[in-house]
């Protein structure tokens, strides 16, 4: 089964809800960062599809796409960093060390429960805590130098993986890429029908790639693009 941290660091986390659903709420009413966000309905197949997990994944574990409920959206979060002095590489690579660094912590944070501290590397397990019953259990299933990728566990909100990427170009570009369907039925209505979870990840998205920009030592340029496409019937009979 996943792993989870201890009780007592589940209660310790728990006590930062109410400042951090608080400090959340402010934090979103008064965001100044550009946004430019774009939803359209696409047909299944190609791109949009999750990538196939690497061999050597244990499906028992992970909660693939295909388990999900409701349509598959497949959305990219993007920005663009100007002067941050760090190649590509050079970025993932001090991400690795602690993922907090660029995470909303008063809101949302990493906790690892499997793997060596300090690197991230395939196998390597994560709790990600936040607010309410938002908390979701990942694995890392593929690493390179400019890019890793999560997949979802069992008792996630939602099935399917997420990619994080630094690319080298100029200005260099940050990605957070996703192919993901709610877990369940519930998870599709406060996900997809009442647009509750949607939000917050939306804004947890938007933080980290504001941490990532402080974390480079660069300067956002261009504001953050959301696009998202989604996918009625992602996986037909």
């Amino acid at each position: 089964m996943p792993r989870r941290p201890s009780a007592a660091r589940r209660w310790l986390t728990a006590l930062t809800w109410p400042v951090g659903v608080t400090l959340t709420a402010w934090d979103y009413m008064w965001r100044s960062t550009p946004m430019h966000r774009a939803e359209v309905a696409a047909a299944a197949g190609g791109d949009d599809l999750p990538p196939p997990y690497p061999e050597g994944v244990d499906d028992g574990e992970v909660q693939p796409a295909q388990s999900g409920q409701g349509p598959l959206f497949h959305r990219r979060y993007r920005t663009r960093i100007r002067e941050s002095g760090l190649t590509a590489p050079g970025l993932m690579r001090k991400l690795a060390i602690d993922l907090n660094q660029a995470a909303p912590t008063a809101f949302a944070r990493f906790q690892k429960v499997y793997g060596d501290s300090g690197r991230l590397g395939v196998g390597d397990e994560y709790v990600v805590r936040m607010p309410g019953p938002w908390d979701g259990p990942v694995r890392v299933v593929a690493v390179d130098e400019a890019s890793f990728r999560l997949a979802t566990l069992a008792g996630h909100l939602e099935a399917g993986q997420i990619e994080f990427r630094a690319l080298s170009t100029d200005p260099m570009v940050f990605e957070i890429e996703s192919w993901a369907r709610s877990a369940d039925r519930l998870a599709d209505l406060l996900y997809h029908r009442a647009h509750m979870a949607k939000e917050i990840q939306l804004h947890m998205w938007i933080s980290f790639l504001e941490g990532v920009t402080r974390l480079s030592g660069g300067r956002m340029t261009g504001g953050i693009e959301i696009d998202t496409r989604r996918i009625d019937d992602p996986f037909p009979a």
